[in-house]
């Protein structure tokens, strides 16, 4: 039987392979979820897949697990970054819940010209990354990268990755990805979700200006970034990715 608690562990997994846990996880383990020696747990470390293993020791402040069996390989995303710049503190978290979720494969936060929240916890935002694999069965945790400039960003872009740019500026126009894209598709990707103030005029003319840049409307309506983000992150993985 499959264990109905998943646990994100930094640890190799393997068959065999014994897992040292943490106060935390222990707490969460034995305090919280009141499991006892003989127990299973779902296992996984982003790059191992998810493993079936069971308590062999448990204790309020640490205890020991042993994997069994594999119960999944590791399922990558597609190579897709979500970047956005902050906002407000919960609204920021469902960002990069979602984005998890959803199956971005990094994510960026960028400060903009207009953006209002000029400092991140990036520990805190990386913990919600992995509560959302935790939750909905993933077994890889996006890498959510430190605040840096936007201009920075856009000076060591990748030639070869393409830039979904979702420009407020074209609400109401007929900007589809299917049509820009074209032969770009197979590539790796970004989408770009704009600040609460929108883009500046400078750096609207930037990125229209890369030859990697789609520019895509979200519709007839502005959409507050979270709802953005979302909206983002479903047409592409519905026109291109792996939905």
């Amino acid at each position: 039987m499959n264990a109905k608690v998943r646990l994100y562990v930094d640890h190799p997994l393997g068959a065999g392979q014994t897992v040292p846990l943490d106060r935390d996880q222990a707490h969460y383990l034995f305090g919280v979820m009141r499991l006892a020696v003989g127990a299973r747990v779902a296992l996984f470390n982003g790059r191992d897949g998810e493993w079936q293993a069971e308590v062999v020791e448990a204790g309020k402040r640490g205890g020991v697990l042993t994997c069994a069996e594999q119960s999944r390989p590791l399922q990558l995303p597609p190579d897709l970054w979500l970047i956005f710049a902050p906002i407000k503190k919960a609204r920021t978290d469902f960002i990069v819940e979602k984005a998890a979720e959803m199956g971005a494969a990094r994510i960026l936060p960028v400060g903009t010209e207009f953006t209002n929240s000029e400092r991140i916890r990036q520990d805190r935002l990386q913990a919600h990354a992995v509560e959302a694999a935790e939750q909905c069965g993933g077994t890889y945790v996006p890498e959510v990268t430190a605040l840096q400039k936007l201009s920075a960003l856009l000076d060591q872009w990748p030639a070869e990755r393409q830039l979904m740019f979702c420009d407020e500026a074209k609400v109401g126009q007929q900007l589809f990805l299917d049509s820009a894209a074209g032969d770009a598709a197979a590539g790796p990707w970004a989408i770009l979700i704009g600040p609460e103030g929108g883009f500046s005029d400078a750096e609207r003319t930037r990125l229209h200006a890369m030859p990697q840049a789609h520019v895509v409307s979200l519709g007839p309506r502005i959409l507050r970034a979270d709802t953005a983000a979302v909206a983002a992150m479903t047409l592409w993985q519905h026109t291109l990715g792996d939905w």
